[in-house]
């Protein structure tokens, strides 16, 4: 076997397309969508080296025309489950024995493929599955999931080089192990990138992976699969199965090999899951790891010496890109009084331009939001702010269902900082605003800091730095990604490791060298040249004289 210190090709994030009318990318992307809204395709499970197909099947459909169904996948249940977590056992000794950069090799290559060939198929089934704009698109399914595989390889090169110094006579070392078991790799709908990173940066540190997407991410995660395996990935290092969340838990968390999981969704889910291992910890041969990213009630402050320009912008951005399904997407934000008419009449003019209907059309700045369940919670937190004569809607506030889960972005202007919509997680085109008087800057500091249980993105605008600095400080714990001057959404790989505390997760980075550390397991090696023969120590010896 050849040995060498290994040099991995300097990451650097991967330019975005604009697909600007008249372009190469446009075209092929148009030519993408338009070849899988043509047929209907049969979507396999991937478990160890089968595509498994079951009677049980589930039309797939774009959230923006729900009558017409793109493919359908098969369902499994428990016993598929086992199967994976069998075939992932089975393929766990070659996996993790396989030197180190020919894992890299895998994914670094799936990044190319991603790049190249499979960029607009990959960015197609997003915008169709999941009803992603072009540049939406774009940015999650091609540059962000290029960059977590470009990335992490850097990253786990510099882990494994991490070494301990050594004393004259013997030589330390550190080796990075991976996890003694499985790992369950449980994904959302929202981001292609999310869905393909769970998995990947498990397996790229030597672990084998039980991966469960979202149903409404499954269409995207099928051209994940395709991407990996013609990268080159071993049959069942990594196992995709389609089953309901309680009989994955059921089979999952009792099993003695589970070793860990890599979870981004819901803070509920996320709690029970954590109680669940919490109860059977003594089912497991090593105590698993728990990461996770979850919710969000993220926030903007917009103090009195902010631009009004830069603040609608980051408003609007901020609040309504992919009809605020991100985990960062804003959905609070406090305004000074001084600044309000001017920005209210920016905001206002600007949503009057939006347009929104499905991705195919590229004008549409606004689509659908992911299902019937999400259009129906935010119908009646709408319907309920329409009834409140304590909060105005200034802009929105329609909605419609009949082609596709289509709400309008709505902007509710609420007397209570404590309204309903300020406080709880909506995940939709819905953002709160509340008005404060300039003088109490410090005081609506406090009210953003403890009216979420969550602490995962905010935002400050202002042009005067005490603010700012006052802010930072106040706010430290609210958010784990903090932005200055900036819209509070939008971090990059390598340049803003994202994630967040309290009841937004574990905090443990996606995107950065310690995420990649909660897969592997270190072992101290020391090995000592000249061993002692004789157990007295010097001290023990007798005074002369």
């Amino acid at each position: 076997m050849l040995k060498g210190f290994f040099n991995v090709p300097v990451p650097i994030n991967e330019p975005i397309f604009g697909y600007e009318p008249g372009s190469k990318e446009r075209e092929l992307l148009k030519a993408a969508l338009a070849d899988a809204r043509s047929k209907q395709i049969d979507i396999p499970m991937y478990i160890g080296g089968e595509e498994v197909y079951t009677e049980d099947k589930v039309n797939t459909t774009p959230p923006h025309d729900h009558q017409h169904i793109l493919g359908t996948y098969s369902k499994g249940d428990q016993s598929h489950v086992t199967r994976a977590i069998d075939a992932a056992l089975a393929a766990k000794a070659d996996w993790e024995n396989l030197g180190w950069e020919h894992r890299a090799a895998i994914f670094l290559k799936a990044a190319d493929l991603v790049a190249g060939s499979y960029r607009y198929k990959l960015n197609a089934a997003t915008m169709l599955g999941q009803s992603k704009n072009a540049y939406q698109a774009e940015i999650d399914a091609a540059c962000e999931f290029i960059d977590f595989l470009r990335f992490n390889v850097s990253y786990m090169s510099e882990i494994y080089k991490q070494q301990p110094i050594s004393s004259r006579g013997a030589w330390n070392r550190v080796e990075q192990r991976p996890l003694e078991g499985f790992v369950f790799a449980l994904t959302p709908f929202n981001f292609t990138a999310i869905a393909g990173n769970l998995p990947t940066s498990a397996a790229m540190m030597g672990n084998v992976v039980v991966w469960k997407p979202a149903n409404t991410q499954i269409y995207a995660a099928n051209v994940i699969m395709e991407i990996l395996k013609e990268a080159g990935l071993p049959d069942g290092v990594i196992n995709l199965v389609y089953v309901s969340g309680p009989d994955a838990g059921e089979v999952i968390f009792n099993h003695p090999d589970f070793a860990g999981i890599h979870f981004t969704g819901s803070t509920g889910v996320f709690q029970n899951i954590w109680k669940t291992i919490g109860n059977n910890i003594h089912k497991f041969k090593t105590y698993p790891r728990i990461v996770g990213e979850t919710g969000g009630k993220d926030f903007i402050v917009i103090h009195g010496s902010a631009n009004a320009e830069v603040s609608s912008t980051a408003i609007i951005r901020g609040a309504f890109e992919y009809q605020g399904q991100k985990c960062s997407a804003a959905s609070r934000v406090y305004i000074a009084k001084s600044l309000w008419p001017q920005i209210k009449e920016l905001m206002v003019r600007d949503l009057a331009t939006f347009k929104m209907g499905p991705t195919e059309d590229f004008s549409n700045f606004v689509n659908a939001v992911i299902d019937e369940n999400s259009f129906d919670k935010l119908a009646k937190y709408i319907d309920a702010a329409k009834n409140d004569p304590a909060v105005e809607i200034i802009a929105g506030g329609n909605y419609d269902k009949s082609k596709g889960y289509f709400i309008e972005p709505t902007v509710l202007v609420a007397s209570d900082p404590m309204y309903t919509t300020m406080c709880e997680e909506l995940f939709g085109p819905v953002l709160t605003i509340y008005v404060y008087n300039d003088e109490e800057f410090e005081q609506v500091l406090d009210i953003v800091d403890k009216t979420s249980i969550y602490a995962l993105t905010g935002s400050i605008i202002s042009q005067d730095r005490y603010a700012i600095e006052l802010a930072s400080q106040r706010l430290r714990n609210a958010a784990g990604n903090f932005y200055i001057n900036d819209k509070c959404t939008g971090a990059v790989v390598g340049q803003q490791p994202f994630g967040g505390a309290r009841g937004s997760g574990t905090n443990d980075k996606a995107g950065s060298m310690i995420n990649l550390l909660r897969w592997v397991s270190p072992r101290t090696i020391k090995e000592t040249f000249e061993p002692a023969k004789d157990y007295r120590y010097p001290f023990l010896a007798e005074d002369k004289g």
